[in-house]
């Protein structure tokens, strides 16, 4: 039985995929463009409505829309604004109960008559929580209900068909991230403020993390005195295992350090090691790191004079700890 292993030639002309792709994308730039229109007194009155808000913020939406809300409140939270998102058709089975007075809600519906929402209505307006709507039909039963209207309406959707929410949940989400952003910048929000927000993050840990948090101490930190023999300080320095110890006077104060690059320009020397106290060897007054501060200034210090490692000293130039690249490294600040 014969096999055919002919190659089928590639075709040189262009598929309908990238067409498909750039078609879609320009719909929804145009989407967005629509938006810079509506950008009015509505959404003032919005910002001001969760400005003032004194509880939490709550996203309502079902299907795609439910999927942007659940966006909104993430971005929301994140930057400031606690918000939460409640599934419509589990609110109508108790978790109403989640909603205060105290609360704004923003409802997102694209037809702003999405049942699930729209049997809430009459309970939010029961409790006097404010509600902001987010439809693309003003005269909407939602949008009518709503203190304030905030207009997501697209001219048509990205789908051929124009069936499938595309344009119009960008154009939701942009609105949700518009309002997140003006209000981070209303309330003063900061990069630490964000840090908070996630400290399992990279900006969280260089915002965060201090050199007490990572340092080596108590008997985990290399120390000899001054007087220590060379030999007794490689002991030190080898059990400690950070390629470095700091050398303290008679009153327990920093006097200097002495590195794996101390040792081997010592070994350079003509001078008998054997015999050498740590004092002839080390390098005094060296730079040094305090407990409380920023695990990122520690790095900024280590990388502007080109040394790998600090000595932790309290108030009294006592050493308390030490840190080095391998600690920062591990601890994500690099």
């Amino acid at each position: 039985m014969s096999h055919n292993n002919t190659v089928l030639p590639i075709q040189s002309e262009a598929t309908p995929f990238a067409e498909s792709a750039l078609r879609t994308i320009s719909l929804e730039q145009a989407a967005i463009a629509e938006l810079a229109t509506r950008i009015d007194a509505s959404f003032e009155q919005a910002c001001q409505l969760l400005m003032a808000c004194s509880a939490r913020v709550v996203l309502l939406g079902m299907g795609k829309s439910g999927h942007i809300a659940n966006k909104i409140a993430a971005t929301l939270a994140s930057t400031g604004t606690p918000a939460f998102f409640v599934h419509p058709g589990e609110a109508s089975h108790g978790d109403m109960g989640m909603i205060t007075a105290k609360d704004v809600v923003i409802a997102l519906s694209y037809s702003g008559t999405t049942s699930e929402i729209v049997t809430l209505l009459p309970m939010l307006k029961r409790l006097g929580t404010p509600l902001i709507a987010m439809t693309g039909a003003i005269n909407s039963t939602l949008a009518l209900a709503a203190d304030v209207h905030l207009n997501v309406h697209v001219s048509t959707e990205a789908c051929s068909l124009n069936l499938a929410p595309t344009s119009s949940t960008t154009a939701s989400l942009v609105m949700g991230d518009a309002i997140a952003i003006a209000l981070l910048e209303a309330k003063g929000f900061s990069a630490k403020d964000f840090a908070f927000s996630h400290p399992g993050g990279a900006l969280g840990r260089k915002l965060l993390l201090k050199v007490s948090d990572i340092m080596h101490a108590g008997t985990d930190l290399p120390m000899v005195s001054l007087d220590t023999c060379f030999a007794d300080t490689l002991i030190e320095m080898t059990q400690k295992g950070m390629g470095m110890t700091a050398v303290v006077n008679d009153q327990g104060q920093l006097a200097g350090i002495y590195t794996d690059g101390d040792l081997r320009r010592s070994l350079d020397h003509s001078q008998d090691l054997r015999k050498s106290h740590i004092s002839e060897l080390m390098t005094q007054d060296p730079l040094r790191a305090q407990a409380d501060m920023l695990a990122a200034q520690a790095l900024q210090i280590m990388e502007q004079h080109k040394i790998n490692a600090l000595i932790v000293c309290d108030e009294q130039h006592r050493p308390v700890g030490a840190i080095n690249m391998h600690d920062l490294l591990k601890a994500g600040v690099i």
